[in-house]
């Protein structure tokens, strides 16, 4: 991890000659880091959409999170895509101590990039005693809802049911994201690809629904995701509003390109913040 972020560093030291990134509001303006973090500080909820295999998406997350913490303190509440609800005991017994990194490690179902991506902010989370949320649906329900849609849903136990968003969930299929899943996925068959979207969008709504389980008037809740999960305002941030409409809710969504001295003309508007990475830069798995 230390090798990761000296790298990163580097590169990021010589801006001037050979930049790695470069970050953009969301009409395609640049903006300096600082101000998109002074920004950031009057949000409610701010949905960090990473690429999970990039190391800027990654070392930025953990700067962006030092950052909000110095200004919001103890009020400030992480999550994350990458622990699943039925796993929360044990990140919590973790973070107090009560469990070891190698018995944290052996009993959560963790990511295999978690020591280098992940773990750097569940340390920091532990280092100031700060709450974090483990706030997806366990795999195992969401692979039920992609063989038999949601109905699969409706045979869990009501312990099970602790874990995922509340029943019945919400669904939009004409929304952008989901509609385009299924025009992706023309090789599968029509009752996978009319599945396919569903497992994404309980996925959602269960990120949404612990969010808002974990969450109180006059904190700020980090939430770490796959910048899909909150691309043009719609998965996490849609249900997100439909439970609390007025939620200030910012997102931040990470981009690749050959070129990031200019944004990408199809990114403009879909988010509040982009950042735009080499798309040559080293992945991290």
């Amino acid at each position: 991890m230390k090798k990761i972020l000296f790298l990163a560093l580097i590169c990021f030291a010589f801006t001037n000659g050979n930049p790695t990134y470069q970050i953009f509001k969301g009409n395609g303006k640049p903006i300096q880091y600082q101000k998109m973090i002074k920004q950031l500080t009057d949000a409610d909820i701010v949905l960090f959409g990473e690429l999970h295999d990039n190391p800027i998406a990654h070392w930025l997350e953990l700067q962006v999170t030092k950052d909000l913490y110095a200004a919001k303190g103890k009020d400030l509440v992480l999550g994350a895509e990458m622990f699943e609800a039925d796993n929360q005991e044990f990140l919590s017994a973790y973070l107090i101590g009560d469990l070891s990194a190698k018995e944290f490690k052996d009993t959560a179902r963790l990511w295999d990039n978690y020591k280098t991506d992940y773990k750097p902010l569940v340390d920091f989370a532990k280092d100031q005693e700060l709450k974090f949320v483990a706030s997806n649906i366990p795999r195992r329900y969401a692979s039920m809802v992609f063989k038999k849609g949601f109905a699969a849903m409706d045979s869990l136990s009501d312990e099970e049911k602790k874990w995922i968003a509340p029943l019945p969930i919400a669904y939009d299929p004409e929304l952008p994201g989901y509609k385009s899943m299924k025009e992706m996925e023309m090789h599968m068959s029509a009752d996978k690809m009319e599945n396919f979207p569903k497992s994404q969008a309980v996925k959602d709504a269960s990120m949404a629904h612990f969010i808002l389980q974990n969450y109180k008037e006059g904190q700020q809740f980090m939430h770490y995701n796959g910048a899909y999960h909150s691309d043009n305002y719609e998965g996490i941030v849609w249900y997100l509003k439909q439970a609390q409409p007025k939620l200030k809710i910012v997102t931040i969504y990470t981009a690749t390109a050959n070129k990031i001295n200019k944004m990408d003309a199809e990114l403009k508007g879909k988010n509040n913040f982009v950042i735009v990475v080499r798309e040559d830069m080293t992945k991290t798995f």
